[in-house]
């Protein structure tokens, strides 16, 4: 079988930066030991990483969303503690302007993945937009969220994000 583990925007912006939220920190040493499991079994690894221009604010996300973050070559988009140590220069990374990827979705398309799990920040932004693309581009894999390795700093939107995981887009969540 042949897998993949999809870290989402684990970085600093997120964690301890302009849009982190406690408990976001927490999710490092998780990440980090299930980085480290795909590698010992030899299966993939890969990253997405929000990453802006200064004209961020001139963008829709920038008008909704008005909080400066993760802008290209800052520390706050720079990957956040265990889990940037954890990357290494052969894992495949994504610069991504927007919460979902079509970048990670053409790239997966040309994979055969039987399983993708995704880890990361925000559960109910960019990890669910993501898991969306996987599943595009990858109808027949599984797709699996685990629940200990991501949040939000909505609780009761994350436990909802999880929900609508689970029950409406047949996403498998483990860990809750």
């Amino acid at each position: 079988m042949k897998k993949l583990l999809l870290v989402i925007d684990y970085q600093k912006d997120f964690v301890d930066g302009a849009l982190g939220f406690p408990g976001a920190e927490t999710l490092d040493g998780a990440i980090a030991q299930k980085i480290a499991a795909y590698r010992a079994a030899g299966d993939d690894v890969a990253f997405t990483l929000d990453t802006h221009g200064k004209d961020y604010m001139d963008t829709q996300e920038g008008r909704k969303l008005p909080v400066l973050h993760c802008l290209a070559g800052t520390p706050g988009a720079a990957l956040y503690g265990k889990t940037a140590a954890a990357r290494t220069p052969g894992d495949m990374a994504i610069q991504k302007p927007a919460f979902p990827s079509l970048e990670l979705g053409n790239w997966l398309r040309g994979r055969s993945y039987d399983q993708i799990e995704l880890v990361g920040l925000v559960s109910y932004i960019c990890v669910i937009s993501n898991a969306v693309i996987a599943k595009a581009a990858l109808p027949e894999a599984e797709i699996i969220v685990d629940a200990a390795c991501t949040a939000g700093p909505d609780k009761e939107l994350h436990t909802k994000c999880l929900d609508l995981l689970e029950q409406g887009l047949q996403v498998t969540v483990i860990n809750r």
